[in-house]
């Protein structure tokens, strides 16, 4: 499980339920906590190392999580017609996993080049 929030919230006061960043660290235990302020486009992560929170150097922007096999970037690009960084996976070989429509676009493109393959246009189609 990974968590992933807008804010880092401060330290609960006495009488007061704990915070997300107790209840993730102490009760769930969850191995990373991302934080990504979209208004900042500040990225931080934590690794659970023995019983606390670790912050990790993100001097490249990016977080490899060895148990998922996937790591978390900032990626700079258009999503959804909107221009900005944003939270984006990324694969073993440093690339980051295609959006649904990228897939598509990627898709489109293997059947195109499969038509001219066999001798058909695909602009003809």
């Amino acid at each position: 499980m990974i968590c992933f929030i807008l804010s880092k919230h401060p330290l609960r006061e006495v009488n007061q339920p704990p915070t997300k960043w107790e209840v993730y660290e102490r009760i769930l235990r969850v191995p990373y906590y991302i934080v990504f302020d979209r208004y900042t486009d500040k990225l931080q992560a934590f690794q659970l190392v023995a019983d606390r929170y670790s912050e990790i150097d993100l001097t490249t922007l990016k977080i490899w999580m060895p148990s998922l096999q996937l790591g978390l970037g900032l990626w700079q690009g258009s999503y959804q017609g909107i221009e900005r960084l944003w939270l984006r996976w990324y694969d073993t070989d440093g690339n980051w996993i295609p959006t649904p429509v990228e897939q598509e676009s990627q898709r489109a493109e293997r059947l195109a080049a499969k038509l001219r393959e066999l001798g058909i246009d695909p602009n003809q189609i």
